[in-house]
């Protein structure tokens, strides 16, 4: 299983493209990005060029038309070089790209599509609030109807590109409270009059994707701006999460991987005790264990992929995978930082910024526990 799905020749050609763009453009700024927070825009107007933002979107609408077995290999090794780009990619391709190519109408497609997938512009999504992540039902932001227009009011948080993103896709609420059918998803330009940026948020990892508040007042929206339907914006959120949550194990693959192969390139460098330390077994088995979590982590990832693709319902290994490689992504990178000692908690080696960026995997997209939610319900329903 795992041979057929990660080793087909275009599989590998897409690999090495991509690993020869992190390579070449994005390793070189990594900690000063990182430093100064700096979201590298120009960067994505490069990757729009190499496909790298419009993976999924067919070529019709100028987007490369694989498919999620080459859209994972992307982010993964963007990540392994740095875990803010991955991360950045990931929500651009998955969240509003795929959000549109998915539930809008032909006229939205065009309009949207091809200058989301050649970077000319980068997309942001917006379904989190202050008072609601994980409880998004008890949504604050409104959609007030007035003629042809909407009229949206409130704020949204924790949105990768809130403030650069050229356009979003926007959960507002048409219905009542807890009415999972009182929801409705509206595509917004930057420039409509109301639609503001608020706060950049100072993060711990990940600092090179912008995350910022949303701020939406009296915005009005023209009815055109709808995706689907009125009252479909919660159950098309969670079908699009379901697809993200995938790019989100992808992204921890990736952090998971480049911890790793830091902590084997050193353990053979570093001597004590006049020999390599990879020599001892207390750092060895250290080795062993993470790569064995990292196989398993692929696996579950490319399955989940698998489905996906063959479009089968993949909710559970899509929770699956990202539960289980996000947790792996932290634990391999702790172990990386270990096996460097004092020099792992510096700045001068990747794993330290590897360390930080791997903590998010766990809580973006739905955290580990509402992970285990999901599994637990499709697993007792089955």
């Amino acid at each position: 299983m795992g041979q057929t799905l990660t080793t087909s020749d275009s599989l590998q050609l897409i690999r090495q493209s991509a690993r020869d763009f992190a390579e070449t453009y994005i390793r070189p700024h990594v900690m000063e990005w990182d430093e100064s927070q700096h979201f590298p825009m120009d960067l994505f107007h490069q990757m729009g060029d190499l496909g790298f933002l419009g993976v999924l979107v067919p070529e019709a609408y100028s987007g490369a038309g694989l498919g999620y077995q080459e859209y994972i290999t992307v982010i993964e090794e963007i990540a392994k070089v740095c875990g803010s780009i991955g991360l950045s990619v990931a929500a651009h391709n998955s969240l509003c790209t795929n959000h549109i190519l998915t539930f809008g109408n032909e006229e939205q497609k065009q309009k949207y599509l091809p200058k989301l997938a050649t970077g000319q512009w980068v997309g942001a999504w917006g379904l989190t609030e202050p008072n609601t992540g994980s409880d998004a039902m008890r949504m604050q932001c409104t959609a007030t109807r007035d003629g042809d227009y909407w009229v949206l009011n409130g704020n949204k948080l924790w949105i990768t590109h809130g403030k650069s993103g050229h356009v979003a896709v926007v959960i507002a609420r048409t219905g009542e409270l807890l009415d999972s059918r009182g929801m409705t998803a509206f595509v917004v330009e930057r420039g409509t009059p109301g639609f503001l940026a608020g706060k950049k948020e100072n993060k711990l990892g990940m600092r090179a994707s912008e995350t910022a508040e949303m701020i939406f007042d009296n915005c009005r929206v023209h009815k055109s701006q709808v995706l689907g339907n009125e009252g479909e914006g919660f159950i098309q959120s969670m079908k699009i999460l379901d697809g993200g949550r995938i790019s989100i194990a992808a992204l921890s693959l990736g952090i998971a991987k480049g911890a790793y192969e830091a902590s084997v390139k050193y353990a053979k460098e570093r001597h004590q005790f006049g020999q390599p330390i990879a020599n001892f077994q207390g750092i060895s088995f250290k080795l062993a264990d993470m790569a064995t979590k990292i196989e398993a982590a692929e696996l579950l990832t490319r399955q989940a992929a698998h489905l996906k693709n063959k479009g089968k319902s993949h909710t559970k290994l899509a929770a699956m995978a990202k539960y289980y490689a996000s947790e792996v992504a932290v634990e391999v990178s702790t172990d990386a930082v270990q096996i460097h000692g004092g020099y792992g908690y510096t700045k001068d080696f990747p794993v330290e910024k590897f360390y930080r960026d791997s903590k998010l995997c766990t809580i973006g997209e739905g955290t580990s526990e509402v992970q285990k939610l999901v599994i637990a319900r499709e697993a007792l329903r089955q």
